[in-house]
């Protein structure tokens, strides 16, 4: 019985820890080997535990972007981002071909964003999903757009999101915000980068700070 027991165990414990390591940790806490930025001239720096980008004035949005490529994923993250401050996550990202000739080394980030945006007054749409330089605006459809509050001003909020085939989930601090079925996204995107953004902002205002910890994907 006892040997038994013992087998059951490690058997056990040798199951959690495959587990455990399905989670690869995007953000090191060290530097940013593993990313790099892609579009804009907003900056990126490591602040304790987390990166935080921070808005430059005239600067377009700007990503600073895994240099692997992900499919189908979990991704969880922690984030934190100034009210006045739009926001957001790339997934299954991509870059536009640039001419020889270009003086820019990548061309523009597009491809599905996860929104993050304070909540304000009314409530706003974090957790929707957006098709950055698409050409489609959200992809979240309209009647599913309704603004809410489950993201909280000012504090970390815990995102998790799986895209698996043309299905894309969202949830905010534990709140299921949206399930997104696109066929004509996923034929394009099936696969990309992760992508932080810092939000291009109006001339005068700023500087605006997002900082994100706790990064961690699992591939499904």
């Amino acid at each position: 019985m006892k040997r038994l027991a013992l087998s059951m165990f490690i058997a056990v414990a040798f199951s959690a820890s495959l587990s455990a390591a399905e989670w690869t940790n995007l953000f090191n806490g060290k530097n940013l080997n593993g990313w790099i930025q892609k579009n804009g001239t907003a900056t990126y720096r490591i602040e304790g535990d987390a990166i935080t980008g921070k808005t430059n004035e005239g600067s377009p949005n700007s990503f600073l972007c895994t240099k692997k490529l992900y499919g189908d994923f979990e991704l969880q993250f922690e984030v934190k981002v100034a009210n006045e401050l739009n926001s957001g996550v790339q997934i299954r990202s991509q870059t536009k071909p640039v001419p020889d000739d270009s003086p820019v080394e990548f061309g523009r980030v597009n491809g599905p964003q996860v929104e993050i945006e304070a909540s304000g007054a009314n409530g706003a749409e974090a957790g929707y999903v957006y098709g950055e330089a698409t050409g489609r605006g959200w992809l979240t459809t309209q009647d599913r757009l309704k603004p809410h509050k489950h993201f909280k001003d000012g504090e970390w909020n815990q995102f998790r999101i799986v895209a698996q085939g043309p299905k894309i989930e969202t949830w905010i601090n534990g709140v299921k915000i949206e399930t997104l079925v696109d066929e004509e996204i996923y034929k394009t995107h099936s696969k990309g980068f992760i992508g932080l953004q810092v939000h291009g902002i109006k001339k005068g205002t700023g500087p605006y700070e997002v900082s994100w910890k706790n990064i961690k994907i699992k591939e499904l």
